[in-house]
């Protein structure tokens, strides 16, 4: 059985060493002929809008799926008239626009920040009235890890700010006074079939998520309960299917919803050493169908990004519970080209851990 996957990146090749125990094979698409999948399966390389790619590409499949959510609805949905095709196109359409994604969790009653489309720099200035200072002026598609954002602290901040992003179609968005970022990942099987991991601590580093804990500290089961009953009414409003990422901001023991992913996801890297099934794994059972399989975590569990550096690997696994998990991809400053979970009983015990780690990760001093 064949799995298409709509680009070619790390997630899609954890997705691929996830699908190879279960008898599956992969093939990708992606425009780079060096995308990391393409070292595990076979790897189509082309435009994602060009119909006879898109051709040769489906040929034989079973079914389509996706690693990131930046790709082009109409190669998606062309895909869906002709083959399975989940997540549905219409979850990559909500998430790809920072205003629809927005106007439809407020439409479900889910709160998220004060927002403001801006096409213009009048646009702009009338939104600065209604959220005031601080604020975060972001472009409405393709921004990700702290890229197309602009932070507004006074008044002086507006005219560098709309030379940075202005004449692209915009968000301005209130500062959240937020106590910490969280995140669940959820599933729904194509039989209706839902799961739900627990609820993950996110810390970042210049806009870029640096590390993941599981579960996250101190979380009351209430909190649980509100996470899983909003990605609930999420997935169902989009007959969803696959796993979804839910970024979410705690204020004053509430959530509020930041932006979702329909994918698998950065902050749910843990899962591959720490949950009984990793994301990856529940990710296909649910596309093909198949009993997910169970998300509780395996004692506690964290997740270092390895982001523009190549660590002394020998060191990293000298560290009791950990797991490194390298890309193939070449180190550039700022790119994502690994990751490290680690695993431990105890919350003490993990943290020990993270501190060896982050010692082993720290560059050498003169």
């Amino acid at each position: 059985m064949q799995i298409g996957v709509l680009g070619g990146g790390q997630l899609g090749r954890m997705l691929a060493l996830a699908g190879y125990p279960l008898g599956l094979r992969f093939r990708f698409l992606d425009p780079v002929a060096e995308a990391p999948a393409g070292q595990l399966a076979e790897l189509v390389v082309g435009d994602f809008n060009d119909e006879a790619t898109l051709e040769r590409f489906a040929l034989g499949l079973e079914l389509v799926t996706y690693e990131f959510e930046n790709v082009p609805v109409t190669a998606a949905s062309w895909l869906a008239e002709r083959l399975g095709v989940y997540p549905p196109p219409r979850a990559l359409e909500v998430a790809q626009d920072r205003v629809a994604e927005k106007t439809f969790f407020q439409r479900l009653g889910i709160a998220t920040p004060l927002f403001y489309p801006v096409l213009t720099r009048n646009d702009l200035l009338d939104g600065l009235e209604r959220t005031g200072f601080p604020a975060l002026l972001k472009t409405r598609r393709l921004g990700y890890d702290g890229k197309g954002q602009f932070p507004l602290h006074s008044p002086a901040d507006v005219e560098a700010a709309w030379t940075a992003l202005g004449g692209h179609p915009l968000i301005l968005e209130a500062f959240v006074p937020f106590e910490r970022e969280l995140s669940i990942l959820s599933v729904r099987s194509r039989n209706g079939q839902v799961a739900f991991y627990p609820l993950v601590e996110n810390h970042h580093a210049g806009g870029i998520l640096h590390k993941s804990l599981a579960p996250a500290p101190a979380t009351p089961a209430r909190l649980q309960h509100e996470a899983e009953h909003i990605a609930l009414r999420v997935m169902e409003k989009l007959d969803y299917v696959g796993v979804l990422a839910l970024e979410l901001f705690e204020v004053e023991g509430t959530l509020w919803v930041n932006e979702m992913a329909p994918r698998v996801h950065n902050s749910g890297h843990w899962t591959l050493e720490g949950a009984e099934t990793s994301q990856f794994e529940n990710h296909l059972r649910a596309v093909l169908g198949w009993p997910l399989g169970a998300t509780a975590v395996r004692g506690c569990a964290a997740m270092l990004n390895l982001i523009g550096i190549k660590p002394d690997f020998a060191k990293v696994l000298a560290v009791p519970g950990a797991h490194l998990h390298w890309y193939g991809k070449e180190v550039r400053p700022g790119r994502k080209v690994g990751h490290i979970t680690l695993r431990a009983e105890t919350p003490d015990a993990l943290e020990a851990g993270l501190r060896r780690l982050e010692a082993a990760l720290a560059p050498a001093t003169d």
